[in-house]
């Protein structure tokens, strides 16, 4: 009798179609948590901006890390005028961190740069449809008081001299009275 199941067991079996093995998960990807990543991580936050040396609001800036620490973005939100965005990452190969703005003009600008002397440098061609186009050099440097520098700067003869085109401090929401 046992002879007789196992021989239409072993029958159903080869008449089954066959059952391909289970894949196994892909591992997920590891965050990017290396101090490398964490260069731009003074800048994450909510922010009120205003002009260094001013105490008048310009803008709301929210910087948020995303993707598992790989992304840094931007959402810049003016009082006045129209918005943008700005993504920025670091190539862990070079140790080169870029930056992709796209504003309410038609077209983006790309930065890049790295983490020296205290402070984030990204630079980057900036084109203008009535002026000749501008190098602009953009330093991030953190503050004691927790607040963060934006200095631009811009140059017409690819970055012989420079001027401040711009000059922002962001300050943390939560402690602007």
């Amino acid at each position: 009798m046992l002879t007789t199941i196992l021989a239409l067991l072993a029958q159903q079996a080869a008449q089954a179609p066959p059952t391909e093995p289970t894949p196994p998960h892909p591992a997920p990807a590891p965050a990017c948590t290396s101090e490398l990543h964490g260069q731009f991580d003074f800048w994450v936050g909510e922010w009120e901006v205003e002009p260094n040396g001013r105490d008048t609001l310009v803008a709301h800036s929210r910087i948020e890390k995303k993707h598992g620490g790989c992304a840094v973005v931007e959402t810049w939100m003016p009082l006045r005028g129209l918005g943008g965005t700005s993504l920025n990452h670091v190539d862990p190969q070079t140790g080169i961190w870029h930056q992709k703005w796209v504003g309410s003009a038609p077209g983006a600008v790309e930065f890049t740069g790295g983490f020296t002397d205290g402070k984030m440098v990204l630079t980057g061609n900036w084109p203008s449809p009535n002026a000749p186009h501008q190098l602009i050099r953009m330093s991030y440097t953190p503050n004691e008081d927790g607040s963060v520098r934006q200095h631009g700067e811009a140059s017409t003869d690819h970055g012989l001299t420079w001027q401040t085109s711009f000059d922002f401090i962001y300050r943390p929401k939560e402690t602007r009275e």
